[in-house]
């Protein structure tokens, strides 16, 4: 079982009803789901997760102090403190997760801090740009499964979504590193001699490319560890291109019938796993991301390096003072 449906039926079977009746004054007023860090948030969970902060738990979200005092907010962690400790095999911990509480009564203000660093909107540009993706995408992950106030849910269709000039200065500032890195920085790398600086190199380009493609996609980019599990559900090909060069496996790939490949992928490689070799998965990828740009309209650059359809992008970028700030200000990871 999922922990958001294992949560979900722990909250139904012994939270819901209580609450109804004992907090019914306090039900137009608050929010229950499961959202914020962790795997199962995601729907990432699995019998690995299993051994560290998977529990049957949710969250009870409650507005300021002026609309539910302290002593309200005492009174419903203290009921959710009495639920009980075991469901459907899983058992609640009795101390709090690395990073603090992550279920059980939390202030909406407090949850809008810990996520953007701020408890005013509308967020800023500097802001917006600040804020890192993962943080973001935990604000607006999971369910929430009833919101009388309406508060968290119109908190959580605000972040959804970057406003579109923001996703412009990010996708240039990622779309440079990655011609940097992997397009020049790479093969220079090993022209010194250096095979742990190509290393990171590569990894550098593999970094910033899924970036890019999240960004492609409308997506954020989640924790670094679920970035290969989360773009094999947007870009399946493209991920396991880049899995393979940070793997340093860049041999045996199926062939394509082209560069985008039979279902939309970048063309394959059956270079050996040779420095070559994992330069032309890097130049594959790099044209499929360009390919992705001219589809949405987002360059005008003819010509195959990332770099300058990076400025291309920039200078899609509608607000004058954005636009003209340094093309890595979108970088935040």
């Amino acid at each position: 079982m999922k922990g958001l449906e294992l949560s979900r039926r722990y909250y139904e079977e012994f939270a819901a009803e209580a609450l109804r009746g004992e907090f019914s004054r306090l039900m137009p007023l608050i929010a229950v789901g499961l959202c914020g860090a962790g795997s199962e948030c995601l729907g990432y969970d699995d019998e690995v997760s299993r051994d560290h902060d998977l529990e049957p738990g949710f969250c009870i979200f409650i507005p300021d102090e002026d609309k539910v005092s302290r002593r309200d907010a005492f009174l419903l962690q203290r009921f959710y403190d009495k639920l009980p400790r075991e469901f459907e095999g899983f058992r609640r911990g009795l101390v709090s997760p690395v990073g603090g509480n992550r279920r059980g009564v939390i202030r909406t203000r407090d949850f809008l801090i810990a996520r953007t660093g701020t408890d005013v909107l509308p967020l800023s540009a500097e802001q917006w740009l600040r804020i890192p993706e993962q943080s973001l995408l935990e604000a607006v992950n999971g369910e929430i499964w009833h919101d009388g106030l309406g508060e968290i849910s119109a908190l959580r269709e605000y972040l959804s979504e970057m406003p579109g000039d923001i996703r412009l200065k990010k996708l240039a500032s990622y779309l440079l590193t990655a011609g940097q890195s992997g397009q020049y920085n790479y093969a220079r790398c090993l022209a010194h001699g250096e095979k742990g600086a190509a290393a990171l190199a590569a990894g550098e380009f593999a970094a910033s490319a899924a970036h890019a493609l999240f960004l492609l996609h409308g997506r954020y980019t989640p924790y670094y560890k679920w970035i290969f599990r989360a773009l094999r559900e947007i870009e399946p090909e493209a991920a396991e291109r880049l899995e393979r060069i940070v793997t340093g496996d860049a041999s045996s790939a199926p062939e394509s019938a082209d560069r985008r490949g039979a279902s939309g992928g970048p063309e394959t490689s059956s270079e050996p796993d040779t420095p070559s070799g994992t330069q032309l998965l890097i130049e594959e990828l790099s044209s499929y991301i360009i390919g992705l740009l001219r589809e949405q309209g987002l360059t005008e650059a003819s010509c195959g390096e990332l770099e300058k359809h990076a400025y291309s992008v920039n200078d899609h970028i509608e607000d004058p003072l954005l636009r003209n700030a340094d093309i890595f200000a979108g970088l935040n990871r």
